[in-house]
């Protein structure tokens, strides 16, 4: 059958993604053929399409989607034809319809619709992981977290004061600083004008965060540095300002004995049960009421260009999806 699909020939600017039609094979065993309603926006995206992260081409993109299982590959039981399911992060999302491994499907609620699915899964799962197992966040804990406008920083504001945590956000201007307020963060700081680690140790009477999620890389490497308590957690999980400086052992050793690591979701849900257990956690909190999902933006796939335009300049807020 053929479908349309985002198929970049070469990595680089926006402009690069191109709409084709292609021709898309019969399932083949343990796989399931997905007709996509809804396509999850995230920032590695852009991270694959740009070069930043070097790929082979020609090359589909996107990671993450909902949608309804029309076909099964021999040897697929645990699904059905008809079922609703969403997934991530696997390449080739930015499609009408696609092959995917049936072990790495995840089954959508009943109560769930494919947008919020889409919307939550990957950023869901990245907050999950982050808060849950890179570093145990416990209750009375501050914790600081930059790009808390963005999809993942809503959901990671809301999690943390679900744990019990008094959160900080980062994000940029004053609007955005007054709207992390209604998902979970206790303070705002604008990282264009306030100095966030004198911020930081006023808000913690000069002692420092335990931890920090920092997504902004080089511009906000020294600030965050400097904002930990001894012994404290420095994890790096984005660069959207560029590759932050190498850590020395030293410097660790003379700001306090402090803890850097880099993680990734894949690493994290590399095991079907791993996938299982952080999607399942996700979507539970989900329907009782603890995340609130907000999808700022929803855009046709023929708008691609423009979506990582504005994404890449830092103007889109909350999760954006796209219908294919």
């Amino acid at each position: 059958m053929k479908t349309h699909a985002i198929i970049l020939e070469s990595q680089g600017g926006p402009e690069v993604m191109q709409l084709k039609t292609i021709e898309i094979a019969e399932p083949s065993e343990g796989e399931i053929l997905i007709e996509q309603t809804a396509i999850g926006l995230n920032y590695m995206d852009v991270y694959q399409r740009s070069g930043y992260y070097k790929m082979q081409t020609p090359m589909h993109l996107g990671l993450e989607a909902a949608g309804t299982v029309i076909k099964l590959g021999s040897g697929v039981t645990h699904l059905n034809v008809g079922d609703r399911v969403c997934y991530g992060p696997i390449l080739g999302a930015y499609a009408k319809h696609r092959l995917l491994p049936a072990a790495r499907a995840v089954k959508i609620p009943e109560t769930v619709s494919d947008k919020l699915a889409a919307a939550i899964l990957m950023k869901g799962m990245t907050v999950e992981y982050l808060l849950c197992r890179t570093y145990r966040v416990q209750a009375g804990e501050t914790v600081l977290f930059y790009a808390a406008s963005g999809g993942v920083g809503h959901l990671a504001g809301q999690w943390g004061k679900h744990i019990g945590a008094t959160m900080i956000g980062v994000t940029s201007g004053p609007e955005n600083c007054a709207s992390i307020l209604k998902f979970g963060y206790d303070y705002a700081l604008d990282r264009k004008s306030d100095n966030i680690a004198q911020r930081v140790h006023e808000i913690t009477d000069g002692k420092g965060v335990p931890v920090l999620y920092d997504s902004v890389g080089r511009d906000s490497f020294q600030a965050s540095l400097n904002s930990l308590s001894p012994r404290g957690f420095f994890i790096s999980f984005g660069a959207t300002t560029g590759e932050a400086p190498a850590v020395t052992p030293s410097q660790l050793q003379h700001n306090g004995s402090l803890y850097f690591c880099r993680p990734s979701l894949a690493n994290y849900v590399g095991t079907t049960e791993e996938l299982q257990m952080s999607a399942n956690t996700v979507f539970a909190l989900l329907v009782d009421g603890v995340l609130d999902v907000s999808i700022d933006r929803e855009e046709s796939l023929s708008n691609i260009i423009e979506l990582h335009r504005d994404l890449e300049a830092g103007i889109t807020t909350g999760s954006t999806i796209i219908i294919p």
